[in-house]
């Protein structure tokens, strides 16, 4: 049978560049939550909850953006994937569905 060849498009990125883009959402995140802290000290009213409520909520959503990998990339072909398949004999003695014994349980000469 032929085998279809693997697109560029269906490569997953390297993790090089998955890392780097996760650093930086987690970075823009955390600077956005330092910028929070810095306007509580000059906002009042609903201002002062908004930014409270930011820094104390956004460290929680840079873990998680920072830890969210590429999820809309269909997952890769990899040429080394191994499928391993058993045969379905049961156990060693045992009579299978045709009245066939399975393999010898004793020593081998």
């Amino acid at each position: 049978m032929k085998q279809s060849a693997q697109s560029v498009t269906s490569i997953p990125r390297s993790p090089e560049d998955e890392r780097r883009s996760r650093m930086t959402k987690y970075l823009v995140t955390m600077g956005i939550r330092i910028v929070c802290l810095v306007l509580m000290l000059f906002v009042q009213g609903w201002w002062l909850a908004v930014c409270a409520a930011g820094a104390i909520l956004l460290p929680y959503f840079a873990v998680v953006l920072g830890n969210v990998g590429t999820s809309w990339v269909s997952h890769a072909e990899r040429p080394t994937a191994i499928e391993v398949y058993r045969r379905p004999d049961g156990p060693a003695g045992a009579a299978g569905p045709a009245g066939s014994v399975g393999p010898e349980t004793g020593p081998r000469p």
